[in-house]
């Protein structure tokens, strides 16, 4: 199935996308390239939202976008590398038998399939500003990731 069916699918049922995906076998490129295409899409969900404190503070729009390039292509990455093995941890100690891919994966995916919430989130931070409307949809792509993040855990737990 391609990426955005496979979006489509998480939100009707998470933990069946990524069972398929972890049954195609643990393949960090895979993984590397689900984490950098994620990364990629909330880059570009920054866009509105800079574009309006540039404008705001008079600052170069170029400079805002650097930042937020550097933080989340080359940052982020390494970021979520390691709340993936800190999650890895936390599942072996409750007993868990996935292995340190499986739980990549899981954080992987929930954060790229939680991405049309995060353009939302950067559309409505951009064109309306701080306010309950940002705060709602914020909270709205916070629930809904950790939905995709559990569930996708739940998939790779051995034995379910």
């Amino acid at each position: 199935m391609s990426v955005l069916g496979d979006i489509a699918a998480t939100y009707r049922g998470p933990r069946k996308v990524v069972r398929r995906h972890l049954a195609a076998g643990p393949r960090e490129d895979r993984a590397l390239a689900v984490l950098m295409g994620a990364c990629v899409v909330v880059f570009i969900a920054q866009w509105p939202r800079l574009a309006r404190e540039a404008h705001l503070a008079g600052e170069a729009l170029g400079e805002l976008l650097g930042g937020a390039l550097m933080a989340w292509l080359f940052i982020a990455p390494l970021l979520f590398y390691g709340l993936g093995f800190v999650a890895w941890l936390v599942a072996r100690a409750m007993g868990a038998r996935l292995s340190p891919y499986d739980a990549r994966m899981a954080l992987f995916w929930a954060l790229l399939a939680s991405t049309p919430l995060i353009l939302l989130n950067g559309l409505v931070a951009g064109f309306v500003g701080p306010g309950p409307g940002l705060t709602l949809v914020g909270a709205l792509w916070l629930a809904v990731f950790l939905w995709f993040w559990v569930s996708g855990m739940a998939a790779g737990w051995r034995g379910t």
